[in-house]
């Protein structure tokens, strides 16, 4: 038996018992999972009204206002 054939039966193994084992996230991850996504939509809106994102965008609408047809 080669060693990726291993690894293939093993991985296969544990995904299979997490299959069976698991019925859906505990109440740990979804909390995990709500702090997490908190935390990227606090960072994503500190990105978006920062100053560079502000004038970057405004920027592009004043040339796409300004262009001549």
């Amino acid at each position: 038996m080669t060693f990726a054939h291993t690894v293939y039966l093993g991985a296969r193994a544990r995904l299979l018992r997490l299959l069976r084992e698991d019925d859906g996230m505990s109440t740990a991850e979804y909390a995990i999972g709500t702090i997490a996504a908190a935390a990227f939509g606090a960072v994503l809106y500190g990105v978006v009204t920062g100053d560079s994102i502000v004038n970057a965008l405004t920027s592009i609408i004043d040339k796409a206002l300004n262009t001549s047809v």
